[in-house]
Order: C-alpha cells, then structure tokens, then sequence
C-alpha cells in the first residue's frame, strides 16, 4: 500500500526532545515499512525515519524559535496536495486545517486527531466538512465532539518493544515526566511527594505560555530535599528515568486524549498512580498496570501499595495492548476500510454515494502509478 504520512512541523521526526504526536508518527512509519508497505513522510529536515522523506521545513519550527507555524504547515499541505495521486491513502496528523484543504479527497484521506477535543470553536469546521475520516486515540476523546463527526475509529497509540526496555528491578523515587502545565498538574506531583515522604525527581519542558505558571506556582516548591527539578530530558535519558522509578505519577487535572507517557512507563515495567479522567481507565488497567485515585489520599496510599504490583505484569500489559505493531495494524485495518468505502463510493449511484461519506466529495481522483519520491527539500521538489 502506498501511504502518506503527514506530520506537524513543530519537532523533527522522532523529536530530539519533547513531543508526543511526532514520535508516534515515527513508530508508525518505521512500523509500516516493516510491514512492507510504500511510506512517504512529509515532516521537518532534522527527521530520521526508513521511509521516503520530504523535507517539508530546514528545521523543527519549536527548536528553530518559529511560534505560528501556519505557514509552513499550509505549504507543506501544498505539496502534500501536488503529490495526491501517488498515495492510496493520505493520512494527516495535523489536526484541522486538512479537513478544508481535502474534503475533496476525503475517500482517500483520513486524520488521526492527537489533541483535546472539548474546544467548541473548532466544531464549525467539522460541521462544514463532514465528509472527513476522523480517527480517535482514545474513546473518552470522542466525548465533546459534534454527531457529525466522521469517526472511522479509534486506535490507541503504541510504541516499539525496545524503546522503553524493562527494568526488573525499578528504583526508589517516583517520577512526574511531560510539561510543566496547569493541566499536568506538577503540583499535585510535588504534593505527594511531600505526603509520602518519598523523593520525587520532575523531567519536563516549560512552554513559553506556561512560565508564569511555573514561576509563581511550581518554582517555589522546589525548595525542598524530596524534589529533584531536572528539566527536559532526551529519549537516552528517559529509558533509565521511567525504568528506575518506584511509580510514574500522572496526577492530570483534564480530559486528557490518550497520554504517551503512562505506556512509556509500562514498557518499562513502571507502574503508573493517574488521576481519573479522559482516557486514564482506558490506558491503565488499574491494579494490574497501575493504580487509577480520584483524591490525593488515594495517591499517597497508592504511593505506599504501588511496589506490590508486578513489573512483569506491568510490561506484559504493555506488550499485550500498546506495541508500534498492534498500532500499524489496526491502521492498515482502517486504510483498507477506507478503500473499500471508496470501491463501493465508484459503483454506487449518486445519492447512495453521497451517504458514504456523509457528504459527497466535490470530485473523485482515481490513483494513478506511483511516482519516485526523492527524498529532496520541498523547495527543490515543488
């Protein structure tokens, strides 16, 4: 199958340090080239990947200092556009703007939604183009969205069996890794820390938008011996930081659509203490792969209990539900899903076509041979 993968520009494909959506797009296609299938990635200059790149910006646009990214994005949507007709299916993980730019091409199109969904000034848009195949990464996110969204399914994320070894043995401290928000609630983090008298050690970035949040409420309770600030930290660096920790804290305070970090953790063999909400019981098995509280005397209890838990029980959680290769399977499920939408769309009379994908697409491009995609600047390719 030849497969179009389309990631934001924002980090470099793996990221060199934070970013979640960009390194499932990496465990995707390094997966699905495994599998044996075309992939073509359009993503930032600095990305490593074994599929077919295109350099869609000279460098991920956070670490360049680059805040609006829109238009880079929309030029990259440009050549993701001229290109059409090599793909059998183009799937974007960028969110909105494909939704208006390919509503045409919806029959071979789909959009893996990564962020919060609970925002109503982005329903007008999925109102206007229900015609787009939407996929969810946790069931809990679908919650807010309008009953025109497209749903095709949902699949949760997965990561490579090497990536987050298993650590038999753990370590002593918990550990808080991701950002620094009033979302992820560092606070709660340091608090239970301080309840159970157990030394909590914080691995996260600090947003522009976000550091007068840290310096009015996070900053001042660093100042004490059971908590350790490190900062953000490398993908070297986190696969000792989760396997040596007692437990991962993931104490969220929103509708959180999946969080990467809690199969992060179990992959190595770390069990994770999370607040209930959005995807929480969907992702952590509680007692078998974590202990899910509602209140911070059930954190602090977990705390004290959480070492009881098998890390082989935890890692063969992981290993049963979350790997790269379960993911790219449940995906290529769904691009053929979506291709035989689209079989059944040519053979269909027009009124029946239309209710195929809710609204009909404005025109139908049939692909054509693949052409050679060479992995060149877009700027040389455009």
């Amino acid at each position: 199958m030849r497969i179009a993968l389309v990631a934001p520009l924002a980090e470099a494909v793996p990221p060199k340090l934070y970013g979640g959506t960009e390194r499932v797009v990496s465990w995707l296609a390094e997966e699905l080239v495994r599998q044996g299938h075309e992939v073509t990635l359009f993503a930032s200059a600095e990305s490593q990947t074994t599929a077919r790149l295109v350099r869609c910006a000279p460098q991920s646009l956070r670490l360049a200092g680059i805040r609006d990214h829109i238009g880079s994005t929309l030029a990259m949507l440009r050549e993701v556009r001229r290109r059409a007709d090599e793909f059998d299916v183009i799937h974007f993980h960028i969110d909105l703007l494909p939704n208006a730019l390919f509503h045409d091409l919806a029959h071979k199109c789909l959009i893996t939604l990564h962020g919060r969904l609970d925002m109503p000034d982005a329903f007008p848009l999925y109102e206007a183009y229900p015609e787009m195949p939407l996929v969810s990464i946790s069931d809990s996110q679908r919650g807010p969205m309008p009953d025109c969204a497209n749903w095709l399914t949902t699949i949760k994320h997965g990561l490579g069996r090497g990536l987050c070894p298993f650590d038999p043995e753990g370590g002593d401290y918990l550990a808080f890794l991701g950002r620094i928000s009033p979302e992820k609630r560092p606070d709660r983090a340091i608090e239970i820390a301080r309840l159970s008298g157990v030394q909590l050690r914080i691995a996260a970035k600090i947003d522009n938008v976000d550091l007068e949040y840290f310096n009015t409420m996070i900053e001042p309770m660093l100042d004490h011996p059971l908590i350790e600030f490190i900062g953000e930290i490398n993908e070297d660096e986190k696969r000792e930081f989760l396997g040596k920790a007692r437990a991962l804290l993931f104490p969220i305070d929103w509708p959180e659509p999946f969080g990467l970090v809690m199969i992060e953790s179990m992959s190595a063999g770390t069990p994770v203490i999370a607040w209930r909400g959005g995807s929480v019981p969907e992702v952590i098995a509680d007692g078998v792969s974590g202990v899910i509280v509602d209140s911070m005397a059930g954190a602090v209890a977990a705390v004290r209990t959480v070492s009881e838990l098998s890390r082989a029980g935890v890692r063969a959680e992981f290993e049963r539900r979350f790997t790269a290769e379960r993911m790219a399977l449940a995906y290529v499920a769904a691009y053929r899903t979506l291709l035989a939408r689209r079989e059944a769309l040519s053979h269909a009379p027009a009124p029946h076509a239309a209710r195929a994908f809710r609204a009909a697409p404005a025109f139908i491009v049939e692909p054509t041979a693949a052409k050679s995609v060479l992995e060149t600047p877009l700027a040389e390719s455009a």
